[in-house]
């Protein structure tokens, strides 16, 4: 039985065919809807933080699949708490037949996937956001019509989200480059769990602090909020030391002119983004959103397959 719990663990071949997969079902949805390939089953949903692309794209993805979904929210089984995680595993796995979980610590999703019968999807967790990051090659693929060798900057903190644009770019041979705040940079062992596929695919990596040499040419620029859920209690300290990596129209003129900008949601408009940049000619931020839609489908249809 097979998990998505991070890219890292799937082979590039396999993460290749779910980007294609995703792109048929998006054309498939668009010329008339999804056959109900998943009729009959039902994915389980257990959220420990807020949620609305996650939540409404999963849900609306078994919709379209023929399938049905359930919202657990953090109140209705007190995750670890009220019960453990390989009891409510246990139990999900003999009521739905597939199981996605919106988390904090990564633990919780390793731990419910080795205790469930049933396919386990990581919707987020402090450490990776691999649906996110699928997503975002999709977006990349259909734009350029490639993916390997562009150059792909991440601005802001060392996070979850950059995180698995990391793997995908190891995986899918793009350049990423990253730029944070001394004491905000991506932890080592996400670096090295990397190496092997990026000697693979002829991916490249460079980290730096200053955001104009990140960003230096680059196909991509993405950013991410620079306070996460959790992270209240750091909000002035961050606001003030992120201030320099903000995405703004002077940072894209260092850019390739064809540069297109990224943003997973929800953005903080004034902090991590300009307004002008969001909503600007090199803006993809909402047919990125759109994708989760359309890259989730894909990892139900392939982890259903089973």
């Amino acid at each position: 039985m097979r998990h998505f719990i991070d890219l890292h663990e799937w082979s590039s071949k396999d993460l290749w065919h779910l980007i294609q997969l995703a792109a048929h079902l998006k054309a498939e949805w668009q010329s008339g809807g999804n056959r109900p390939v998943l009729g009959g089953k039902t994915l389980g949903m257990i959220f420990q933080k807020q949620s609305l692309r996650t939540r409404v794209s999963f849900d609306v993805g078994m919709q379209h699949l023929g399938g049905h979904a359930i919202i657990l929210g953090p109140d209705e089984i007190g995750l670890g708490k009220r019960e453990s995680l390989a009891d409510i595993a246990r139990v999900l796995s003999g009521y739905v037949q597939i199981i996605a979980a919106r988390v904090y610590s990564h633990q919780h999703v390793t731990e419910l996937a080795k205790w469930s019968r049933v396919p386990v999807i990581n919707m987020l967790s402090d450490d990776s956001h691999p649906c996110q990051a699928l997503a975002d090659v999709l977006t990349i693929y259909e734009h350029f019509g490639a993916v390997r060798e562009l150059k792909v900057a991440f601005l802001g903190d060392g996070n979850n989200v950059a995180a698995s644009l990391l793997e995908a770019a190891a995986h899918f041979g793009m350049h990423f480059t990253i730029a944070t705040p001394k004491n905000y940079e991506l932890p080592a062992h996400v670096w090295q769990r990397v190496k092997h596929l990026a000697e693979a695919s002829g991916a490249t990596f460079q980290a730096f602090h200053d955001a104009d040499e990140a960003v230096e040419g680059a196909h991509v620029i993405y950013t991410d909020t620079w306070v996460s859920m959790g992270q209240e209690k750091e909000t002035e300290q961050r606001l003030a030391i992120m201030r320099p990596y903000q995405v703004n129209r002077h940072l894209l003129e260092g850019a390739d002119r064809n540069v297109v900008v990224l943003h997973c949601l929800p953005a903080h408009r004034g902090d991590e983004i300009t307004d002008e940049v969001a909503d600007g000619e090199h803006s993809l931020i909402f047919e990125q959103a759109e994708n989760r839609l359309h890259a989730q489908k894909a990892i139900l249809v392939e982890l259903l397959k089973q």
